[in-house]
C-alpha cells in the first residue's frame, strides 16, 4: 500500500484541501482539469497537473478512462476521488485497484452495499440500527409506487436509490404532488446516476439532520467522531453546518455513535464515512443513508476534534492503524460552516454564474476562522459545477461565540462580480430560530414559500447611494475635477435616483435632486452629507460620513461600482437620463436566466400556451430551472434542441402573443 504520488481526481476547494494536506505529510500530488479549469487555483497549487478534458463533467471529472489515464502518465500511485463526481462509484473504485492504484476510500464493495439506498436500509434493518417506515421493493411500476404512497401516507420522499447529495430526491406533500415527483425523481435520477430505481421514505415532520463522522481501518478498528447537525437545508441541500450539535445529548451521542460504527461494520467499512440520521421531535433516530466518502461539511468536525480528517484518510489508505481509540477522541468548542453558493437566494435561488471580481479570503482570518476555496480573483464561475464556491467555518469556545466569528467572517470576505448566498448566510445564523436552535429542515423552505422577510432582497441605505455618488464622482475621468457641480443619476436594483454632487475641496457633498425619468421609480430624497475618502487599499475604502468613519469593499468594474456592506452587495451603474426598453422582459421572448443546458422542451411550434406554462427546463448547477410562458400565446419558434448548451439570456422560444379583447 506504499505510495508517494497522489492524484486527486477533483477540483475546487476540496482539491485544494485534499493537496494542503497531502503536501504537509511529503505527498507529491497531481491535479487534473477541464478546459474550464485550466486556471483555477487547484491546478497552480499541484506538483503537476493533467488536462482531462472538455468543461462538462460527464467528460471530464466523470470521465473513468480519462482519470485513469491521468493517473498513468503522471506516475500517480494513488487517487483520491474527494467528494462528489466519482467518489462513491464502487466500478471506478474498482478500475483504480484493477489499474494498481490505491484508492483513498472504502473497499468498492462496501460503496455498493451503501450505495444501494434500498439495499442499505435493509442491511440496517438487519443490524439492529432503527430506519423510518418506507418501501424498498424491486416493483418499479407507477401503480405499485402509487399504492404504497398511499399506504405509507404523505407527506413523503422520493429517492433514487444510488442518489446522494439532494439528486434524484423529490418531496410530495400530498397524493396530488406524487405523480410529479415520481417522474421528477426518476428522471434526476437517471441523468445524474445511470440508475432510475426509486425508494419510498416516510417523511419526519420538523425533523433534524443529524449525521455521525465514522472512521474505520483495515485492522478491524472503527470509531465515530462525534455528530454534526446539518438540520439547515434549501430543498434537501445543506446550507449550515455545526458541531456538535445543539440539541444532542451525551447519552444521544454515545447511542447514535454505536449504531453509526455498527452500520460501518457491517459493510466491512474502511476510511472515511458518515452515517446520517433524521431526529423526530422526540428526540428519537432513524437511518437515512450512509455517504461512503469524505463529505462537504468534515471541517466542522477537525475543529471540535483537533484532528485533520484527510490525513486520516491518507493514514488509513497507506495501511496505518486509526491514530486514536474511541476513548481517545475529545471535543473542544463549537463549530458551524456556512456554504458559500453562486446563486441569488432573492430570486428563487437562482444559479449564477460570472467573474470573480473581488474575493480576499485572507482579510477574515482570524482566530477559529477557516475559509475553504477553490476560486480566486480574475477566475470565473461557470455552469458546468456544483454551485458552492466557498466554506466559511468559524469555531469558538461556544455556539454564541462561533456565530459570532463567523457573522464578522461572511462580512469581511464577500465575494464581488456575481450573486451570491453570503447576506442570508449571515442573516441565517443570526436569525432568532437558528440562535435558539429552533430548525428543522423544511424551515427554509416554508420560510421561501410564506415570503419571510430573511428572504427579501436587502437595499442600499443612504450612506449606500451617497457613498456610490461620491466614488462616481471622484474618479479620474468620469468628471472633471474643476465642476462646481452636477447631477449624477444612480441605478441600483431597479432603483433610480438623481443626486446632486458638490465638489469641497478633499470633500464631496452630496443631495439629493429632482429626479424625472419616465418608467423609474423613486424612492425618497437623500439628506445632504459632506463624504471624504479617507483612503482605498485593494478595494478596502475608509470613507468618513456624517462625523462616522468607516469602511466598506468596493471594486468598480468599467461604469459599474460593486460595493459591499455587511455581506449585502449592491451594484451601482450610472444610468441613462432617458428612456430604455427592456427588451429582456419582452413576453414573446422566453429566454433561460441562466447559463446551462437545455434539459428539456416542453412545447412544440405551434402549441397553444397559457400564462405561466412551462416551455423549457434548463438545468446548471445541478438544479433544473423551468422557463415559463410570461403570457398566453401560440409558439412560434423553437430556437434551441434538447441537451445544447445556451448562456444567460438566450431566447429558447418565441411566442405570438394573443392580444387583449
Amino acid at each position: 500500500m506504499s505510495f508517494s504520488k497522489i492524484l486527486v481526481a477533483n477540483r475546487g476547494e476540496i482539491a485544494c484541501r485534499i493537496m494542503r494536506t497531502a503536501r504537509t505529510l511529503g505527498y507529491r500530488t497531481v491535479a487534473v482539469y477541464s478546459d474550464a479549469d485550466a486556471n483555477a487555483p487547484h491546478v497552480a497549487l499541484a506538483d503537476e497537473a493533467v488536462r482531462i478534458g472538455p468543461a462538462p463533467a460527464v467528460d471530464s471529472y466523470r470521465n473513468s478512462v480519462a482519470l485513469l489515464a491521468a493517473a498513468r502518465a503522471s506516475g500517480a500511485q494513488a487517487l483520491h476521488p474527494g467528494y462528489g463526481f466519482l467518489s462513491e462509484n464502487a466500478d471506478f473504485a474498482r478500475a483504480c485497484v484493477e489499474a494498481g492504484l490505491v484508492f483513498i476510500g472504502p473497499p468498492a464493495d462496501a460503496i455498493s452495499a451503501m450505495g444501494d439506498k434500498a439495499g442499505a436500509k435493509r442491511r440496517m434493518i438487519a443490524a439492529g440500527v432503527p430506519t423510518a417506515p418506507g418501501y424498498l421493493d424491486e416493483d418499479q411500476s407507477d401503480e405499485r409506487l402509487i399504492a404504497e404512497a398511499e399506504k405509507l401516507g404523505f407527506p413523503l420522499l422520493v429517492k433514487a436509490v444510488a442518489g446522494g447529495g439532494g439528486r434524484g430526491m423529490r418531496l410530495a406533500q400530498n397524493a396530488s404532488d406524487f405523480p410529479e415527483a415520481l417522474a421528477g425523481a426518476r428522471r434526476e435520477a437517471l441523468a445524474a446516476f445511470g440508475d432510475a430505481t426509486l425508494m419510498l421514505e416516510r417523511l419526519i415532520p420538523q425533523g433534524r439532520h443529524i449525521e455521525i463522522q465514522i472512521f474505520a481501518d483495515a485492522h478491524g478498528n472503527a470509531v465515530h467522531l462525534g455528530e454534526r447537525d446539518c438540520t439547515t437545508q434549501r430543498r434537501r441541500q445543506k446550507v449550515i453546518e455545526e458541531a456538535p450539535s445543539p440539541i444532542v445529548t451525551p447519552a444521544m451521542r454515545e447511542t447514535m455513535g454505536r449504531d453509526a460504527v455498527a452500520a460501518a461494520l457491517a459493510v466491512g467499512y474502511r476510511g472515511a464515512g458518515t452515517v446520517e440520521f433524521i431526529v423526530d421531535q422526540e428526540l428519537r433516530h432513524y437511518f437515512l443513508e450512509m455517504n461512503t466518502r469524505l463529505q462537504v461539511e468534515h471541517p466542522v468536525t477537525e475543529m471540535i476534534t483537533g484532528q485533520d480528517l484527510v490525513e486520516w484518510q491518507l493514514r488509513v489508505a497507506a495501511g496505518e492503524a486509526l491514530p486514536l481509540r474511541q476513548d481517545e477522541i475529545r471535543f473542544s468548542g463549537h463549530a458551524i460552516e456556512a456554504r458559500l453558493y453562486a446563486e441569488d437566494p432573492y430570486a428563487g435561488f437562482a444559479p449564477q454564474t460570472g467573474p470573480v471580481l473581488h474575493f480576499r479570503p485572507e482579510a477574515a482570518l482570524r482566530s477559529g476562522v477557516r475559509i475553504d476555496s477553490g476560486i480566486a480573483e480574475g477566475g470565473a464561475v461557470t455552469p458546468f459545477y456544483d454551485p458552492m464556491v466557498a466554506k466559511v467555518i468559524a469555531h469558538g469556545r461556544d455556539r454564541k461565540d462561533a456565530i459570532r466569528r463567523l457573522m464578522a467572517a461572511l462580512e469581511d470576505a464577500p465575494l464581488l462580480g456575481l450573486p451570491t448566498n453570503g447576506r442570508l448566510l449571515r442573516d441565517l445564523v443570526d436569525h432568532g430560530s437558528f440562535r435558539r436552535a429552533d430548525m428543522h429542515t423544511s424551515l427554509l423552505d416554508e420560510w421561501a414559500a410564506n415570503g419571510e422577510a430573511i428572504l427579501q432582497r436587502p437595499t442600499p441605505t443612504e450612506d449606500d447611494w451617497q457613498l456610490a455618488a461620491a466614488m462616481f464622482a471622484g474618479e479620474p475621468g468620469w468628471r472633471a475635477t474643476s465642476a462646481a457641480g452636477f447631477d449624477l443619476i444612480l441605478a441600483c436594483d431597479g432603483e433610480t435616483r438623481k443626486l446632486r454632487i458638490g465638489l469641497e475641496g478633499d470633500s464631496v457633498r452630496v443631495g439629493a435632486a429632482p429626479l424625472c425619468v419616465p418608467g423609474t421609480p423613486l424612492r425618497g430624497q437623500v439628506t445632504a452629507t459632506d463624504l471624504r475618502i479617507e483612503s482605498e487599499d485593494h478595494g478596502r475604502l475608509r470613507y468618513t460620513i456624517g462625523g462616522v468613519t468607516r469602511h466598506a469593499i468596493i471594486h468598480r468594474d468599467g461604469d459599474t461600482l460593486h460595493l459591499a456592506r455587511a455581506a449585502a452587495i449592491f451594484v451601482f451603474t450610472e444610468a441613462s437620463p432617458f428612456p430604455v426598453v427592456e427588451i429582456l422582459l419582452d413576453p414573446r421572448n422566453a429566454r433561460a436566466a441562466v447559463a446551462g443546458t437545455v434539459a428539456r422542451l416542453e412545447v412544440g411550434a405551434g402549441d397553444t400556451v397559457i400564462a405561466g406554462q412551462t416551455l423549457a427546463v434548463i438545468e446548471a448547477m445541478k438544479m433544473e430551472m423551468r422557463v415559463t410562458a410570461n403570457a398566453a400565446g401560440t409558439v412560434a419558434a423553437i430556437r434551441v434542441l434538447a441537451g445544447q448548451q445556451v448562456a444567460a439570456g438566450a431566447i429558447l422560444v418565441e411566442l405570438s402573443i394573443e392580444e387583449a379583447p
